[in-house]
């Protein structure tokens, strides 16, 4: 059975507050789709909406703790020890289509002896209304039930998630010869449009794996704490062991990890 601490249900109930706000801007979205004007406005402006409810909720609880936003950039707060590390609304281009596929992200950084590490991490997705969460130290949980990575060691049973397979030109010039070389040796790759929530299906045991380059803190910051505490296996494509300071990130089952590390860290090596 899960035990959720005061931080976890002060980070659950900001999300599901939010939460309600992209639902209520999301049915509105569905509607606009037949128009082209006016809609990248709306949800830019349901994105701030939903930062707002966050960071008011958050503050309510824990007064004085600093903030690493989307849209906000950096707040510092009185106490520089802990900073909350927010995305209110991760997949906002499935957003702007009308596609219910996002969430809500946050993470609690803490600061000590100058390391900082993530200790609770919270993925809430509103439409499907799934929750992930995790506590360093004490495991992660979608709603009451643990989570488990997979369990999969051949690579022809795997399915993997990328971003980049969507927009890689722009952001790395050999993305899409990895998506080719994953795909000729796994059974499959996804690009679903939510780095958190596809970290959180990692974690959940759903996918095996999840690359992504270009990336900021707060599309990983909580989902990386997921699949840490899921047992499974997150590195910077240099092979350290911070991804939100270098922007990339390889997320597995620790099984299969090591091989696709081998497909994607040469080619990171020619781009970088």
């Amino acid at each position: 059975m899960s035990y959720k601490s005061a931080t976890i249900r002060i980070m659950e109930d900001a999300a599901i507050k939010a939460g309600r706000s992209l639902i209520r801007d999301f049915g509105e979205v569905e509607k606009l789709q037949v128009s082209r004007k006016g809609v990248a406005d709306f949800v830019s402006a349901a994105d701030i909406r939903a930062e707002k409810i966050l960071m008011e909720e958050l503050n309510k609880a824990r007064p004085g703790y600093s903030y690493l936003n989307e849209e906000g950039g950096e707040i510092k707060g009185e106490n520089p020890d802990f900073r909350w590390i927010i995305d209110p609304l991760d997949g906002t281009m499935n957003f702007l289509h009308g596609i219910p596929h996002f969430s809500i992200s946050i993470g609690l950084e803490h600061r000590n002896n100058g390391k900082s590490e993530i200790v609770a991490g919270l993925v809430f997705a509103p439409v499907s209304q799934e929750l992930f969460w995790a506590e360093r130290g004490q495991g992660g949980f979608v709603g009451n039930e643990r989570l488990k990575v997979s369990a999969r060691k051949e690579m022809e049973y795997a399915v993997f998630a990328t971003g980049n397979f969507c927009h890689g030109r722009k952001l790395q010039p050999h993305s899409l010869d990895i998506v080719k070389d994953v795909a000729l040796q796994s059974a499959s790759i996804r690009c679903l449009g939510s780095a958190a929530l596809e970290l959180a299906y990692v974690a959940a045991g759903r996918m095996d794996g999840f690359w992504h380059m270009g990336l900021k803190p707060w599309d990983m910051a909580a989902g990386i704490l997921l699949v840490q505490e899921a047992k499974g296996t997150v590195t910077d494509m240099q092979g350290g062991t911070n991804p939100l300071e270098k922007g990339n990130i390889i997320a597995t089952n620790g099984l299969l990890h090591k091989t696709i590390d081998g497909i994607i860290a040469p080619y990171y090596r020619k781009a970088a």
